[in-house]
């Protein structure tokens, strides 16, 4: 199951996903969490030190080890030069799972050791000094919407991903990656815009989209949340001590969670787990293929010199049923 969470910048959504990410680990499922900020904060919101999240490898630096195994002996595409973050599989494409061994875990997942199991963690990389006026921060995050792309995964398989803050996911396709999407909002005007802009954009798209209402204090705070976001708000969570602990670099043990914050992420595994009978995969490839055409037309073919939509395997449906090449 993927699941991304998104919010505005300083409304706890890295906070929630890495508690999400304890909850998941603590049950025993197998994890692959994946910071997609430009702001890097979650390895450290999984208890790594500054050194060890600083000396994570980035998913960026290693795209075209990425490319080339995605790649794999599809025939629709030339090389892995010409590949870009929206190239879709098709038959002959190497895909990832979430449990396996492969060379992109190999080179860019770390796994991080909690007090209920262990995660694989992988991140985009920090947007330095060196990319400015050469690049922008989406081409950092497009290595992860290409392994998104060719990732399969199952009932209680988990991918949560730490998204980029405010609407800057909708300058791709990622934003339609998901089986779920939880908006992290404050209750202030400011916090439930992003929900806003987030809920115009998906509409066409069939996202699934909850509202995690966080640091409500009372109930004028869920009055304000109820009032602006209806029956898309799922849960709230307010004040912990265990967090700021955490945030202090001293988490004691997940078991000591709040019990109140505790139900809340029993609450989010519940969501996330009833839409596994809901997936529809045809329309997730159908979602894939637009956007990768939508991507060759207004840069892709220009930059690489090729037809990217010749790309497009009209047969393919990205399942679990799918077998890759080894």
């Amino acid at each position: 199951m993927k699941i991304a969470f998104v919010g505005k910048g300083g409304s706890g959504k890295t906070t929630l996903s890495s508690l999400f990410v304890r909850h998941l680990a603590a049950t025993g499922a197998p994890v692959v969490a994946i910071d997609a900020d430009i702001n890097q904060h979650l390895g450290t919101a999984l208890g790594l030190d500054e050194a060890e999240a600083t000396g994570l490898p980035a998913m960026g630096e290693h795209l075209p080890l990425i490319k080339d195994y995605l790649r794999g002996a599809n025939p629709r595409i030339a090389s892995a030069e010409k590949m870009i973050k929206t190239t879709p599989p098709g038959e002959g494409s190497r895909l990832l799972r979430v449990r396996e061994d492969n060379p992109v875990y190999d080179a860019c997942a770390r796994p991080v050791e909690l007090d209920g199991g262990a995660v694989r963690l992988m991140v985009t990389g920090p947007f330095t000094d060196a990319d400015l006026g050469v690049a922008c921060y989406h081409s950092k995050t497009g290595a992860v919407e290409l392994c998104l792309n060719h990732l399969v995964d199952g009932r209680d398989e988990y991918v949560v991903v730490d998204m980029t803050a405010g609407s800057d996911s909708f300058a791709s396709g990622m934003f339609t990656r998901f089986d779920i999407t939880f908006l992290v909002a404050e209750p202030t005007r400011k916090g439930v815009s992003v929900y806003r802009q987030y809920k115009e954009y998906a509409r066409d798209f069939g996202v699934a989209l909850k509202v995690v209402g966080n640091k409500v204090q009372g109930p004028d705070d869920l009055d304000f949340l109820r009032e602006e976001v209806g029956d898309d708000l799922l849960v709230t969570v307010g004040h912990s001590d265990w967090v700021r602990a955490m945030e202090k670099g001293r988490p004691p043990l997940f078991e000591l969670l709040e019990d109140a914050n505790r139900r809340a992420l029993g609450v989010l595994h519940t969501a996330v787990d009833a839409t596994y009978e809901r997936r529809d995969r045809e329309r997730y490839t159908r979602q894939m293929v637009h956007f990768h055409v939508k991507n060759a037309r207004s840069w892709g073919n220009e930059r690489t010199g090729a037809d990217l939509a010749a790309q497009v395997d009209p047969g393919f449906v990205l399942g679990e049923g799918v077998v890759a090449p080894a």
